[in-house]
């Protein structure tokens, strides 16, 4: 296929470009095989055009036309939550854009997607890729226990083809215990080791619904792979993403649940997460409640609630947090197994988001872009597909910007880091979320003919516009709190494009040169200057109880830190 082909019209004259509190501008519309460009009209005869938009097609994700007369106007829904209109002299280059858009958008080898051609100069191609290897996390768990091997029995693909080459199982465990485990488990997903605490030796592991069935199937080296977990005498707790009528009507269809009588030593816990249709209904009326601009303050509301988009946030925190998940020292829980049915949606979402709980290293700007290659990507979370069917990813960024709206100071990054992920993760010049999982990326050759958004992200310069200026290192437990209050509508993404940010933007870019100024050598009295100290918490031999138990914030308290 050439892209010329999908290209019916390239270039019209006098379009007009129009959008939600922008200005309208006539120019110059051209379609390229990846992008849509404007180009407005020269102020004078030697002057060039200013290119007013330049927008990559695969961010389009609907487009409606409208005809009136010998024109038409196009409206063009972004997956990054931008509604651009274009209106366009001539019935016949109106229909020609949007058929030309539209297929453009819809191409879906992954071969033939813009990271394949982008090549900017100041990054090479094997830049970024492996920057998180699997070998340097496992390390980290070495230096606490020898209880875990790292086992390359998958370095072909064919014992899970959704997991990476490698994974972290128990060291008592031989590959072909695994592989025939694996057999027992939807898609292969085998229980893996997601998180090792190194304070009191709670493990976290991951796999997808064992295949139970209507006969209630055994696999007797299934049960031995969890048994190795625990101790004599200690007891487990499995996370099942899934209410208990989805597991038992699973049951019915070839999946199921581990039987108490098979596995004794572990208790089966449902903790309900909606997935799929529910979840991509509910982002929909969302967004379209954001964009009505004629709706009354009730309406307003009403439509909110109805939604149900925050009851989706509030449940994956409530899921991920300590008190269901694992319990502190003083209440030890030695393992959790979390799996839904296909183990790539919602467990993913739970054992992702646990881990900025628990862990003040996936907090970090690296730490947690290391979290995402390994718990996301490298897990085999189906972007290719999710992006087009449930906002599963968006829904654990949104739970991360809950975390750093309730615990300014303890996370590295800002929101402007979230922002760009999302944006990333559906439309990007970049190869990272390419394809479904590993096995597909390799014979793609993602890494060998993309760049990585990690490589770019990392440059010193594009660093700086990520990072919290407030951040203080926390090494303890941040306990989100659940409570209706505290549960907040992320502005910043769902309102980004339809009310300015200018204000926000120069507060804090403000806030930034006051830290940066303060950490700078002192040349005049620090009097007349803000002091990072007042910005940050007590270290921890100096705040509360609670505070030192839960982190900075106790559990339903948070500090508003919204700016209207």
């Amino acid at each position: 296929m050439e892209f010329s082909e999908l290209i019916k019209t390239a270039t019209v004259e006098s379009v007009v470009l129009g959008g939600r509190g922008l200005p309208a501008v006539r120019g110059t519309l051209c379609i390229t095989s990846h992008h849509l460009l404007l180009s407005s009209c020269p102020g004078g005869d030697a002057q060039p055009g200013t290119v007013e938009l330049w927008l990559l097609i695969r961010n389009v994700d609907a487009v409606e036309k409208r005809l009136a007369g010998s024109s038409g106007t196009i409206t063009l829904r972004c997956k990054d939550l931008k509604v651009l209109q274009l209106e366009i002299p001539g019935m016949e280059e109106c229909l020609n854009i949007a058929s030309s858009i539209e297929a453009l958008s819809s191409v879906d080898s992954v071969m033939m997607m813009y990271p394949f051609f982008y090549r900017p100069q100041d990054l090479r191609l094997e830049e970024g890729w492996h920057l998180f290897p699997l070998e340097q996390y496992f390390q980290k768990i070495t230096a606490q226990t020898n209880q875990w091997r790292l086992s390359d029995l998958n370095r072909d693909f064919t014992t899970c083809p959704t997991y990476p080459a490698g994974v972290i199982v128990p060291a008592a465990v031989s590959d072909d215990t695994l592989r025939r485990a694996a057999r027992f488990r939807q898609g292969g997903r085998f229980p893996v080791l997601s998180y090792y605490h190194p304070s009191n030796g709670t493990v976290m592991l991951r796999s997808s619904q064992p295949l139970t069935g209507p006969n209630r199937k055994r696999c007797p080296e299934d049960e031995v792979l969890l048994g190795t977990v625990l101790d004599e005498g200690e007891r487990g707790f499995i996370i099942d993403t899934r209410s208990a009528q989805a597991a038992k009507q699973a049951r019915m269809t070839g999946g199921g649940t581990e039987p108490k009588s098979s596995y004794p030593q572990w208790k089966r816990l449902h903790r309900p997460l909606e997935r799929g249709r529910p979840l991509q209904e509910s982002f929909i009326k969302l967004v379209e409640a954001c964009n009505d601009a004629s709706l009354s303050m009730d309406r307003w509301l009403s439509r909110l609630e109805s939604c149900r988009w925050l009851s989706h946030v509030k449940a994956a925190l409530s899921t991920a947090r300590p008190d269901c998940l694992c319990a502190p020292p003083a209440g030890r829980r030695p393992a959790v197994l979390v799996h839904g049915a296909e183990g790539t949606d919602t467990t993913l979402l739970v054992t992702a988001l646990a881990q900025v709980i628990l862990d003040p290293g996936c907090r970090t700007m690296v730490g947690f872009q290391g979290l995402l290659e390994r718990e996301w990507i490298e897990a085999g979370h189906p972007f290719h597909l999710r992006c087009q069917e449930a906002p599963l990813f968006l829904l654990f960024l949104d739970c991360v910007w809950q975390l750093s709206r309730q615990f300014p100071f303890s996370l590295e990054f800002g929101e402007s880091l979230l922002l760009a992920l999302f944006d990333n993760a559906y439309a990007s010049d970049y190869g990272t979320f390419l394809c479904n999982n590993e096995k597909e990326r390799c014979l793609c050759k993602v890494k060998e003919n993309t760049h990585s958004l990690w490589a770019w992200l990392n440059q010193p310069e594009e660093k700086k516009k990520y990072l919290n200026p407030l951040y203080s290192h926390n090494p303890l437990v941040i306990w989100p709190s659940v409570e209706p209050q505290s549960i907040q509508l992320w502005q910043g993404l769902f309102f980004r494009w339809i009310r300015p940010s200018q204000y926000l933007d120069e507060a804090r870019a403000e806030m930034q040169r006051l830290v940066e100024a303060n950490e700078a050598p002192a040349k005049e009295s620090t009097g007349s200057r803000l002091s990072r100290s007042a910005l940050r918490p007590l270290p921890p031999g100096r705040r509360t109880k609670d505070e030192q138990q839960h982190g900075h914030l106790g559990p339903g308290n948070h500090i508003p830190l919204t700016v209207s």
